[in-house]
Formats: C-alpha cells, sequence, structure tokens
C-alpha cells in the first residue's frame, strides 16, 4: 500500500515540477504567458513561486533564481513527505 502512496506522491510531484518548468521557459518566449495555457499554469503556479519572488532579488537585475529554489524546495518537501508516510505506516 505504501508503494501506491509513493507512486502518487511522486506523480504529483512530477506534475507540478513541469508545470513551474514550462511556466518559466515561457517566459522566454514572447506573449507565450497570455496564451490560455500560459493563463492557467499563472494561476496554478504563481501562489507558489510568489513568496521565493518575494525574498530572492533577481541577479544583476535580470536573472530570476527564485524557481531553482522553488524547484528544490518542492523536491524536498515530497520526499519528506514520503518519509513521513513511510515512518506512519510502517
Amino acid at each position: 500500500m505504501i508503494y501506491n502512496i509513493d507512486s502518487i506522491v511522486w506523480l504529483l510531484y512530477n506534475i507540478y515540477f513541469y508545470m513551474i518548468l514550462v511556466y518559466i521557459l515561457m517566459s522566454w518566449v514572447p506573449n507565450a504567458r497570455d496564451s490560455f495555457i500560459g493563463e492557467l499554469l499563472g494561476k496554478l503556479v504563481e501562489p507558489f513561486l510568489a513568496p521565493f519572488r518575494r525574498f530572492i532579488p533577481p541577479i544583476m537585475g535580470m536573472i530570476d533564481i527564485s524557481p531553482i529554489v522553488a524547484l528544490l524546495v518542492l523536491q524536498l518537501a515530497a520526499s519528506g513527505l514520503i518519509s513521513i508516510l513511510h515512518y506512519i505506516i510502517g
């Protein structure tokens, strides 16, 4: 049973990881975030990225490393959740 929960947590992690990655890459394409998919991803991803952007300023005024930190935190949260589930369930 724990392996099913593991796979669900990792599946959700991977989906959200790639949503963030696509959203970041869309910033390199002009007007990509103005499309339906860009707006949808923005509504799903920005609430997670906003706290990191608030505390981590862009480097040299242009390079935003806050999504990298956010992805690391997301991975740590997924790994921690799986560890806690292993401890609770056995």
